[in-house]
This record gives structure tokens, sequence and C-alpha cells, in this order.
């Protein structure tokens, strides 16, 4: 049976990648999964849009459960915030069908993918603690931030 030469490619990228790459490639495709999402609800593909919806849930809950506690607690705290909160606006937006919940997704997704980009590029692994710190610095979580608890 021959693999898809795309399929082969990804995986190759993702199993020689260091750990900021890891992240940069999870960010963009949270991104891409939420304009996705958004696409298919302009469209009215209900199950399209679900599917995008999950996917992108599904890639911010690994970057939760990435973070390193321990170590940088601030730093993960409030990355485990970002992330829980872009969650909540996705699941907003599938239960309302609405595209502004999923439009806050992204806006508030977007610096922090683009921040994971540009450490990548700069090929500096010792900047990263630094320049994610700045970064939330700059900005900080939505006024109506509120800690998701699920016991389910």
């Amino acid at each position: 049976m021959q693999s898809n030469p795309y399929q082969s490619y990804i995986e190759d990228e993702i199993l020689t990648a260091d750990p900021v790459k890891l992240v940069r490639l999870l960010c963009r495709g949270a991104m891409e999964a939420i304009s996705d999402a958004r696409a298919k609800l302009a469209r009215g593909d209900i199950r399209g849009r679900s599917a995008a919806i999950t996917k992108a849930v599904e890639i911010l809950g690994e970057l939760s459960r990435s973070l390193d506690h321990e170590h940088g607690a601030d730093l993960s705290a409030a990355m485990a915030s970002i992330y829980d909160y872009v969650q909540r606006r996705l699941l907003a937006g599938n239960h309302e069908q609405a595209d502004p919940p999923l439009a806050e997704a992204e806006r508030v997704l977007r610096p922090l993918a683009e921040a994971w980009a540009e450490l990548e590029m700069a090929a500096q692994p010792n900047a990263v603690p630094t320049a994610a710190t700045e970064w939330f610095r700059e900005r900080s979580a939505p006024e109506e931030y509120v800690p998701l608890s699920c016991a389910c």
C-alpha cells in the first residue's frame, strides 16, 4: 500500500521537530482549524464546523497538557488560562452556531501563534521563556475570563 507523500512529509516534520517547532505546528493547526470552522459556519456545514472546532479544542487541550507547571509556573499558568479561554470561546461558538466567539478565539490565539513562529525563526531556544513572558506582560486574559472547571 502506498502512503500519501504529504502525510509522510508531515509525519517526518513532527517526528524530527524540536519542542518550539512542535508548539508552533500545534498553534498553526489550531489556527487553521478555527479558520476552517468559521468558513464552514458561513456555508452552513454543521458537521464540518463541529469537526473543525473539535479539532481546535483537542489541539489546545494537548498544548495545555504539555505545559510544565513545575518550571516556570507563572508562565505555564498564564498560557493555561489563554488555552482555556480560547477553548471556551470555541465551544460557545459551536453551541451558539455563531461567528463572534470563533472570531474572538482566533483573535486571542493569533498573537501567541505568531510569537511561537518568531521564536522558531530566531532559532534561540533560550529566548522562549523571556519572549513568552514579555508577550503575556503586554497582554492579559479578557476581563470576562473565569477558569473553566469540569466535573465530568
